[in-house]
């Protein structure tokens, strides 16, 4: 359980526990930002609009990072009625939130490739170690999030793309997509494990 590294590497718990919450803060508030801009007040008037932490934690994703490793923020609110594009708004308001993650992805890891040599500092120490999971974190978020399996980001645009005869399948997704997602995390958990190993091993080659 993550949470056994309080006691056991706590500087590496504060690491892993910072990163998680502002990924996720990042995450959520991009959805409010990217709905707000296409003409959707609904996550400014629910005070979604922000960048306060406390705005955007589940209490059960939030327990689910502390002792299983991985979790989820509080889902924000949009009625798609009220984007300027009603086919493709929801898409880019859903992929607002991975999009942040590989922003920060990006830059962290030109920040530890180019910048972070230059403190001298090397590998192995706090600094560095929070800066790698970070990273690491931002990149987990976004692999898993752009699955286009509801209730992931990727659905959203999966739903965009498919033609209007594929309406049924759509209708089924949506009622019964988190029971797909789970099942396919539960069968296919090993090619999961291997698809996020891959995301991280394209990390670890650029930073070698």
């Amino acid at each position: 359980m993550i949470i056994s590294l309080l006691l056991t590497n706590p500087i590496m718990f504060f690491a892993w526990a910072v990163s998680m919450i502002f990924a996720i803060t990042i995450h959520e508030f991009s959805h409010a930002l990217a709905g707000t801009l296409l003409g959707d007040p609904t996550a400014k008037n629910q005070g979604r609009l922000t960048l306060n932490p406390l705005k955007h934690m589940d209490i059960w994703g939030t327990l689910l990072m502390l002792f299983v490793g991985f979790g989820w923020g509080k889902p924000v609110p949009f009625n798609p009625y009220n984007l300027k594009n009603q086919r493709i708004g929801p898409a880019i308001v859903a992929l607002a939130g991975p999009f942040s993650n590989l922003i920060l992805v990006v830059i962290f890891v030109l920040l530890l490739k180019f910048v972070y040599p230059l403190t001298g500092l090397g590998e192995g120490n706090a600094l560095f170690d929070f800066l790698y999971t970070f990273i690491l974190i931002n990149a987990l978020l976004l692999s898993f999030n752009v699955i286009p399996v509801p209730p992931l980001d990727g659905s959203k645009l999966l739903f965009a793309l498919l033609p209007p005869s594929a309406e049924n399948v759509k209708m089924f997704l949506d009622k019964y997509g988190f029971f797909v997602l789970i099942g396919l995390l539960l069968i296919g958990g090993s090619l999961f494990s291997r698809y996020f190993y891959w995301v991280i091993g394209i990390i670890d080659k650029f930073l070698a």
